[in-house]
């Protein structure tokens, strides 16, 4: 069983910076990747940038080339570096592990960017 959590998140002027962090512990030797998603109120929860156990990165297109997904095996932790966040990435981001067994979620933390 793999646990998830999230840190990282707060309140931040438009145009700035915040990184989160994700944290795995457990039952992490083999998974297929790792993944941010984000959701707000009333909205699916969509994904924001997912890197593969090889290490491939994929990003929605609202964040391409303003976030950075990235791991630190050592540290079983993945990162989200989210820079000139805009308003509109105002939500709950949530972590996600996807193995053989399924998928495992965080418990989401809160990114909020005022304008």
């Amino acid at each position: 069983q793999v646990q998830l959590v999230e840190s990282g998140g707060g309140l931040v002027q438009a145009g700035g910076s915040l990184r989160l962090s994700c944290a795995a512990s457990g039952n992490v030797f083999s998974f297929f990747s790792m993944g941010w998603y984000r959701q707000t109120p009333g909205k699916q929860r969509d994904l924001v940038a997912r890197i593969t156990a090889a290490g491939a990165t994929h990003y929605a297109d609202s964040v391409q080339g303003r976030f950075t997904i990235s791991r630190d095996n050592a540290k079983n932790t993945v990162y989200l570096q989210m820079s000139s966040l805009k308003p509109e990435d105002t939500a709950v981001y949530y972590c996600n592990i996807h193995q053989r067994s399924g998928f495992t979620w965080g418990q989401g933390t809160q990114v909020t960017v005022s304008s």
